[in-house]
């Protein structure tokens, strides 16, 4: 067995000031102290990075005297990719950053970290580690071997709930002094607030993005949410969807049918983006997605929308060769050119920031003639006047809702 290392909690709490760190501070300290919690509450809490904030602090820090050579950020991140965000900045090496993927490599690594520790208890845990054993937690030998001789990990937890943190590191044989510590705990409740601040803005941020899409959800945090608010936009439109979705999945369970539908979005998504569209809406098995026109546009987002609907057909019927849905399936995807509108529609305190507007209308109604005349890629007329290829005519065919019959095309030669 090991001697179990020396732990020292500081019970004061880490997520607010309580008015008594302030006479910790030592004599001469007080007004660089309180120039540290302004920088944190003004210029640092602007920074564009998380990692320059944690930098700055950590720089300022050791300008009072506080020997710090290493200092980390953990934060809770509400992110359909990863569920947290770790920021690292040492004296030698700068800022870096991790991103922990969601599942159980991450739960077990947080299991044996300090970080699992201070949850519990609430507390701060300060650690000389040439007492520490190496199996105490998982980090301890990494900090050995680099050097460091005392650690301290400081739990803060945000008024939503979520469990975060911040850690300390010296090479100072003396590790932090009585006055180090009383010069963090003035500090840490300020760099928390900052920390959560920054935080909510950013789940905002990507909760929005997520669900609206880049271009709506810049307009929401600009304050355009008011209902009956319209912004009308010149682009490229793709419409597409899945052929016989409802009859495929029948069968399905709910969640074989959401996994359909991520693979099929998979193929289509990624090379919408690389040529520049944003996916607005999601319909079941539809998708609808834009391509803007610059303000001098020869018929690059035309071309842009082309090239992102072949390629998502390549990816789908690659897919279909390596068996990645249930069965076969058939896309249809459907061009035009004009005029998309963002519209607040709605009752009440609930709205949607949809996508409305003639042109739109006429993508889908495009869509349904992939079926009728066999074809995966369908482009209008209006469309195909901003192309720079030699697309084939089909035809002029009636589409629902719409008065006169339209010109439609396939890609051609050149195309």
């Amino acid at each position: 067995m090991h001697d179990q290392p020396r732990l020292n909690s500081v019970p004061t709490p880490t997520a607010a000031a309580d008015g008594s760190e302030a006479s910790d501070i030592p004599i001469g300290l007080f007004r660089e102290c309180v120039a540290l919690r302004d920088w944190l509450l003004s210029e640092g809490a602007r920074l564009p990075e998380s990692g320059d904030l944690l930098a700055g602090m950590a720089e300022r820090l050791n300008d009072l005297g506080v020997p710090v050579d290493r200092a980390t950020t953990a934060i809770d991140a509400l992110h359909s990719d990863y569920s947290g965000v770790g920021r690292f900045w040492t004296r030698e090496d700068g800022v870096s950053f991790r991103l922990f993927p969601h599942g159980e490599a991450t739960e077990k690594a947080l299991s044996r970290s300090p970080f699992a520790h201070v949850y519990t208890t609430g507390q701060w845990l300060i650690l000389d580690l040439r007492q520490t054993p190496d199996d105490r937690f998982s980090i301890v030998p990494e900090l050995k071997a680099a050097g460091y001789t005392h650690y301290i990990t400081v739990p803060l937890f945000f008024t939503n709930g979520t469990k975060n943190g911040v850690t300390f590191a010296t090479r100072d044989p003396r590790g932090f002094r009585d006055d180090d510590l009383a010069i963090l705990r003035f500090i840490v409740p300020t760099l928390s607030a900052v920390m959560e601040m920054r935080g909510l803005n950013a789940r905002l941020d990507h909760v929005l993005r997520v669900y609206v899409g880049d271009g709506p959800h810049q307009a929401i945090l600009a304050g355009f949410i008011r209902r009956g608010q319209v912004e009308r936009i010149r682009s490229a439109i793709l419409f597409a969807d899945m052929r016989g979705y409802t009859h495929l999945t029948d069968a399905l369970t709910p969640e074989a049918s959401v996994e359909l539908l991520n693979t099929y979005f998979d193929c289509l998504v990624p090379p919408i983006e690389s040529e520049g569209g944003e996916v607005l809406k999601y319909m079941g098995d539809g998708l609808l997605a834009i391509f803007r026109e610059s303000g001098d546009d020869l018929g690059g987002a035309a071309q842009g929308a082309l090239s992102a609907a072949q390629a998502a057909l390549r990816r789908v019927e690659e897919a279909n060769r390596a068996a990645r849905f249930p069965t076969r399936i058939e896309i249809g995807i459907a061009l035009h050119h004009g005029e998309a509108a963002y519209g607040n529609v709605g009752s009440g305190a609930r709205l949607d920031f949809t996508v409305i507007g003639r042109d739109v209308n006429l993508a889908s109604r495009l869509a349904k003639l992939n079926k009728i005349l066999s074809e995966p890629l369908l482009m209008s007329k209006p469309f195909v006047d901003f192309l720079w290829g030699d697309p084939e005519l089909l035809g002029t065919h009636p589409l629902d809702g719409i008065a006169e019959e339209m010109a439609i095309y396939r890609p051609g030669k050149g195309c």
